[in-house]
């Protein structure tokens, strides 16, 4: 068996960079959650009171299990905070959970990238399946008929419209991003030096969304360097 040269150069680097960033916010959460807030403010506290800030009443906070399982989920105008993060006063909890509550104020203006994220949702959940399988149906059987060519191609269109959505992801994490420590900073829930921690958690977090677009996009070209090889 030949040994993949191009995994080993092209991918193998984006995929220690990507368990870099893992590593990373997981260290920088835990550093920043035992900086308790002179507040008193929890994390689910926080976000309400910036969804109360900008007409957002109806949107509800509740608390789901895991650890760093925050998300906003825009079909049911909730935010759920991890244990973790909904009740504790960390710098770190706040950080979280205003960078959720900054999801939800960014389908409330229509924020242009968040509306194109969703709008490829449903190609991307198909891409993510079929890209992979089409990819290896088409350079193994290419050796036999030139037509399952075009299945490696359609593999790979697939698996790019997954590298774009990871590519769209990016302006939409770093404003919510934005837009938390703004929140937070207008609306007094921190001291200067108490939002320099909830910062370089949304800072750690942020870099874990541009390591999966560097192994996505390492992917996606050595599958095409594959594919046009076998050819």
């Amino acid at each position: 068996m030949q040994f993949d040269w191009i995994y080993f150069y092209l991918v193998m680097p984006a995929i220690i960079f990507s368990l870099w960033a893992s590593a990373k916010v997981q260290s920088t959460f835990r550093r920043y959650s035992r900086l308790y807030s002179a507040s008193h403010i929890t994390g689910a506290q926080a976000a309400q009171h910036i969804l109360y800030a900008n007409g957002l009443s109806h949107v509800r906070v509740e608390r789901v299990e895991g650890s760093l399982t925050d998300h906003y989920d825009p079909r049911e105008n909730v935010i759920r905070l991890s244990q973790s993060v909904y009740d504790s006063t960390s710098t770190a909890a706040i950080g979280v959970a205003a960078h959720e509550a900054g999801h939800a104020l960014q389908y409330a203006e229509d924020y242009a990238p968040i509306k194109l994220r969703a709008a490829i949702i449903p190609v991307t959940n198909i891409g993510s399946q079929l890209a992979v399988p089409l990819i290896i149906i088409g350079i193994i059987f290419s050796a036999y008929s030139q037509i399952f060519s075009l299945f490696a191609y359609i593999g790979i269109f697939f698996f790019a419209v997954c590298t774009f959505f990871q590519l769209v992801t990016l302006p939409v994490e770093f404003n919510a991003s934005r837009r938390a420590l703004r929140a937070i900073e207008s609306q007094g829930m921190l001291s200067r030096n108490e939002l320099d921690g909830s910062r370089k958690v949304l800072s750690a977090a942020a870099m874990t969304y541009v390591a999966a677009l560097a192994v996505s996009l390492a992917q996606l070209l050595r599958f095409f360097m594959l594919v046009n090889r076998r050819d």
